[in-house]
């Protein structure tokens, strides 16, 4: 058996991972080729192409790049016609696998959407794009199977969110962990996690680093530490320090340690993406922020349904992280969050109360398996897939990471 699998970002690239190594359980024949990053590589993927390397934002951005998604395209497709796959698996990024399902589908060939698009937030009309393209939808969020149901796509279920199957097995590095501890003594530590792309680290940082300043002058013993992806973010992080004339602001910067700082952080601000599940986990009170230009936040009233951006705060239907997307310097609003939180232990123990709540009922690991169940079903024709395949998992296994207790 041959699978087409394609991520067009890291964190897609993970949750492709993930599902490889379940499904390579289930058919340990089975060969797996496709568009991704180096974790699908690791998870034993061919890569065609590493698409994770064009993870871009925004309309201009895909436009510079439109060329390249183009000969894309052509190689998916020349794939589909002489290789015959028999499936193909997509994980979100839809501008460019709206594409790739079209082209399989003319191929006759089954197409999968793992961790869908939220179109209910931002574009509810292109739902037909996948009643046309799409033969099963396996969501990551409770309430996307009814959505998708009310609007004719009977192949959505619910699977759970594929971040969680990482949380629950990650080993972090603990010799870091305790050293960053022993440094509890000198003041509370106050996690910046800019984002896992470079787009994101430039629109961003800039307002959380004047937030930084901000609350540095009124919380002299604040701590910061700020996550980087890798050395190259590292390194831009400190260009753009040095072009917010901060150089002297004193904030540690740490390379691929986002999961050990959140573990350790008293709160945190965010850039808005998955990283929220994570923050959920630990029960770390944070600020969610998502700064975009002002033609683009113009454009996206027009189609943003959603009353929120977080991931956290979608599950809860409340506003458990404060979030904040926006054109404008919110920086004033950050600072004064977090100090609200680190001066008055009852606000910060009801937003820790809060967020452990919502960790105890959604997070629930397995959503690779159950996927990777659902494909198999689904391709050996040895009976229907579970309309729900989370029943009966009230008593599973939840990620318990918190850390609220300090």
């Amino acid at each position: 058996m041959r699978i087409f699998v394609s991520a067009g970002e890291p964190s897609g690239d993970l949750h492709a991972a993930n599902l490889i190594e379940s499904l390579r359980r289930r058919l340990p024949d089975a060969e797996f080729v496709g568009f991704g990053g180096d974790r699908m590589e690791r998870a034993g993927a061919t890569l065609l192409f590493p698409l994770v390397t064009l993870a871009v934002m925004w309309f201009g951005r895909v436009l510079l790049n439109i060329h390249k998604f183009f000969r894309l395209l052509h190689q998916a497709d020349q794939y589909f016609l002489k290789e015959r796959p028999d499936a193909v698996i997509l994980i979100d990024y839809p501008g460019f696998h709206w594409w790739v399902a079209r082209r399989a589908k003319a191929r006759g060939i089954p197409v999968f959407y793992y961790v869908p698009p939220q179109l209910w937030a931002w574009a509810g009309w292109r739902v037909k794009k996948i009643r046309r393209f799409v033969d099963h939808v396996l969501c990551s969020l409770p309430f996307e199977p009814a959505w998708y149901h009310e609007r004719g796509v009977s192949g959505a279920v619910y699977v759970g969110h594929p971040y969680f199957d990482e949380l629950s097995e990650r080993t972090l590095d603990e010799s870091f962990v305790a050293a960053e501890r022993a440094k509890a003594g000198a003041g509370p530590l106050l996690a910046i996690l800019p984002g896992s792309r470079t787009q994101e680290l430039i629109r961003n940082l800039p307002i959380m680093l004047r937030a930084a300043a901000k609350l540095k002058a009124v919380r002299p013993d604040v701590r910061f530490a700020m996550a980087c992806l890798h050395e190259r973010h590292q390194d831009l992080a400190r260009q753009i320090m040095a072009q917010e004339r901060l150089t002297t602001l004193p904030i540690e910067l740490h390379a691929a340690k986002t999961p050990e700082l959140i573990r350790v952080a008293d709160v945190a601000w965010a850039v808005s993406g998955s990283v929220g599940l994570e923050l959920m986990v630990e029960a770390l009170p944070s600020v969610v922020l998502y700064k975009i230009r002002p033609f683009d936040l113009w454009v996206a009233r027009f189609f943003i349904k959603a009353r929120f951006i977080s991931l956290v705060n979608l599950l809860a239907d409340a506003e458990v992280m404060p979030e904040y997307l926006t054109s404008q310097d919110v920086s004033s609003e950050l600072a004064d969050r977090a100090e609200s939180w680190l001066g008055d232990p009852v606000k910060r123990r009801d937003a820790v109360t809060r967020l452990e709540a919502l960790r105890d009922r959604v997070a629930v690991p397995g959503a690779s398996d159950r996927a990777a169940d659902h494909v198999v079903r689904a391709l050996d024709g040895t009976g229907a897939p579970e309309s729900n395949p989370l029943r009966g998992t009230h008593g599973s296994r939840r990620v318990h990471r918190g850390h609220a207790s300090r």
